[in-house]
């Protein structure tokens, strides 16, 4: 039995930008993103770009998830998960709008 894994990876444009993506081969696919092989793509005209983050996946299904989740992130959630920081990502994953019941419950107790 062959078991294909996939990496969802995540580099950073020359812009300052992230592209995040899924791949068999890492390394081939970093060479296309520099080599600038589609010019549609998001990160042709951000080239060069670097890897900055890839975890590897033997479930498929998985890795597709993760990425597209990963893929709406905020670019501040992304550095966070980049560096490892747990608890910035965790800071970074909190609801921050008026509505949110932490906001609220704050507001309640100073009154």
């Amino acid at each position: 039995m062959i078991v294909k894994y996939l990496y969802v990876y995540i580099v950073k444009c020359n812009d300052g930008t992230f592209y995040t993506g899924v791949t068999n081969d890492i390394d081939k696919r970093l060479i296309q993103h520099n080599e600038g092989i589609n010019e549609e793509s998001y990160t042709y005209s951000r080239r060069p770009v670097n890897l900055v983050f890839y975890e590897l996946f033997m479930d498929h299904n998985l890795a597709i998830e993760w990425e597209t989740r990963i893929k709406k992130w905020s670019s501040k959630k992304k550095e966070a998960l980049i560096n490892s920081d747990w608890k910035r990502l965790a800071e970074e994953a909190k609801c921050k709008n008026v509505s949110s019941h932490e906001i609220y419950h704050s507001r309640k107790v100073k009154k």
